[in-house]
């Protein structure tokens, strides 16, 4: 299945302070994503959103809606990811 990526103000927001060649990483994972989940991607429980996209050191935080969009909500640095 193919999807739509969605990107929250937030997630915009974070993408603007990682450095430029993670952020072209993690662009490249967003795009094998939209494919149909490929890469590292992992349901979480008991957290919101509910997947996350591991790529290197950054963890990518999303949930599915209405089965077409994906709606990325943080791109976080691994230590500060899960943190409320």
């Amino acid at each position: 299945m193919i999807y739509t990526i969605e990107l929250k103000p937030r997630a915009i927001k974070d993408l603007r302070r990682i450095p430029r060649e993670q952020g072209t990483r993690i662009a490249n994972a967003l795009e094998d994503l939209a494919d149909g989940l490929r890469g590292d991607a992992k349901r979480l429980t008991n957290f919101t959103p509910e997947y996350r996209l591991r790529v290197g050191d950054y963890r990518v935080l999303f949930e599915i809606e209405d089965n077409s969009r994906l709606v990325v909500y943080r791109v976080r640095h691994r230590r500060e990811a899960y943190r409320t």
